[in-house]
């Protein structure tokens, strides 16, 4: 077949176009600057923020950083495999981590790769670990429990599934603790959760499985860790990646409860990346951008409408203080996002209070509609005692001669603070912290010394479980205080506090 010169033409140009396209489509740059876990890529011009590229040897990076003539990009793993002038070829696809029931009783990696020695994880599912929060439509009140087992926290500071409750403290005060206990208490509720620990040293998150484990809380639980020794890009992902594979499990209409441990240290390696990545450096040298990054994350954590299946993510971000300053740059940032804060000090922590927390700076915006009716009524008025109490105890602390009503109020301010103590891994279901309340408001156990009354409390509880779980049970249903079963509550434990007097 001949053909026209200008036919000719054309058919070259045509060729010429598809050979142009594919080699875009194949979209190749070249690292001439590496330092630090950081890649500056030249060329890429079609590359998007947040784009997963291909380094050789087996190198991923992600693109942070879109510069007029370069990419700036931060090396996920084997960072010393890359040296200036390798190919770099941009992959089309953003970030991603495993997800599913197969990640359950596993510690991984933040891409889902697993850190134990349990075998490979098969799952066939994966997901961004970015996305958008569902909108305000999609969404319902927070209005079901996520009961901590924690007495005081049950009782004055509810979180509902769905809620962004942060705890801050200084180190070494119970924050990861109480997290821990929350995780414990979920045994057989359907509640799945997941603890991602950030900057921790491998022996801690080592101790915490093997805590999970001894006490059965392994199977409905993942940990995702990235450790104090993981470069700082694996710090940055991993609580995004947490999330990812929470939000598996929200969208097929199950509970799920993440602990982000913690939230400080994130912030710490997002400083270090954006400022090898030379951004603009602001308030203790974090990026400008450093509120919208923890605002991201923790907006993904919600209760979704029946429409959307009814599932619901709560969130516990962690955060530490320096010498008790709740007022600083991060504590305050998270203190806006979140839906309330558990407030820790190392004054009650080294006290023996525990949990060490701090009634009057503690929050809870959901409230009240985050509790069973006969919890509500049970703690109506427990701040407002301790309040009270705390009040008096210092000024008291100026004088020796007090009136009898102020001996009053100290008196029954130590028994409430002495009642609210838990040992670890105890976590009280709600119907024996209902019982537990109950006695302690009666005034019956004041004038008792601590000891005396943690452990007639614990008694008591027994007595309960031993003698009285029809009462338990009763209340366990009907989740609400109606006359007859205070009457019952009443009997049942005057009965006890009588005999334990013989």
């Amino acid at each position: 077949m001949s053909l026209s010169p200008s036919e000719l033409a054309s058919l070259l140009v045509e060729e010429i176009k598809k050979a142009t396209s594919k080699e875009e489509d194949r979209a190749v740059g070249r690292v001439i600057a590496v330092g630090d876990g950081i890649a500056t890529v030249y060329g890429l011009p079609g590359a998007m923020l947040g784009e997963l590229l291909s380094f050789p040897n087996g190198v991923k990076g992600l693109v942070m950083n879109l510069n007029r003539e370069t990419i700036g990009a931060v090396l996920l793993s084997k960072t010393n495999s890359v040296s200036e002038g390798d190919p770099v070829y941009a992959t089309g696809r953003v970030l991603e981590t495993k997800v599913g029931d197969a990640l359950l009783g596993r510690v991984v990696s933040a891409l889902g790769e697993p850190l134990d020695d349990d075998g490979p994880i098969e799952t066939p599912s994966y997901r961004p670990i970015e996305r958008i929060a569902p909108g305000v439509m999609e969404r319902e009140s927070v209005n079901t429990p996520l009961e901590t087992g924690l007495l005081a926290i049950d009782s004055m500071i509810p979180i509902g599934r769905g809620q962004r409750e942060l705890i801050i403290g200084d180190r070494q005060t119970g924050k990861t603790s109480i997290a821990i206990d929350a995780i414990v208490n979920q045994k057989g509720k359907g509640v799945k959760c997941v603890y991602v620990a950030i900057g921790q040293k491998n022996s801690s998150v080592a101790q915490i499985a093997a805590r999970l484990r001894a006490l059965g809380s392994m199977e409905y639980t993942c940990i995702v860790s990235a450790s104090a020794s993981d470069p700082a890009p694996e710090l940055y992902i991993a609580p995004f990646a947490g999330m990812a594979m929470a939000e598996e499990w929200m969208e097929k209409g199950e509970d799920v409860l993440i602990v982000f441990d913690d939230l400080s240290k994130h912030a710490v390696a997002y400083r270090a990346l954006s400022l090898l990545l030379r951004r603009s450096p602001g308030r203790e040298a974090y990026p400008g951008d450093i509120f919208y990054l923890h605002s991201r994350l923790l907006e993904r954590a919600c209760k979704l409408s029946e429409e959307r299946g009814g599932g619901s993510i709560t969130a516990l971000p962690i955060v530490e203080t320096q010498a008790g300053d709740i007022s600083s740059y991060i504590p305050t940032n998270v203190i806006s996002i979140t839906d309330g804060q558990i407030f820790l000090t190392s004054d009650r922590f080294q006290a023996g209070q525990r949990p060490a927390l701090d009634s009057g700076l503690s929050v809870s915006r959901v409230g009240s509609n985050a509790q069973t009716k006969a919890m509500k009524e049970a703690s109506s008025s427990l701040k407002i005692e301790l309040a009270a109490y705390r009040e008096n105890l210092s000024f008291a602390q100026f004088g020796s001669d007090l009136d009898a009503d102020t001996r009053k109020i100290l008196a029954h301010g130590s028994t409430l603070e002495a009642g609210l103590r838990q040992k670890n891994y105890s976590p009280l279901p709600m119907p024996l912290q209902v019982i537990t309340l109950l006695a302690l408001k009666s005034g019956a156990l004041d004038g008792l010394d601590v000891e005396a009354v943690v452990a007639l409390l614990a008694r008591l509880r027994e007595c309960y479980l031993d003698e009285a779980s029809d009462i338990l049970d009763e209340l366990s249903a009907k989740k609400r205080l109606d006359d007859d079963l205070r009457e019952k509550i009443a009997a049942k434990t005057s009965y006890f506090l009588e005999r334990e007097k013989q």
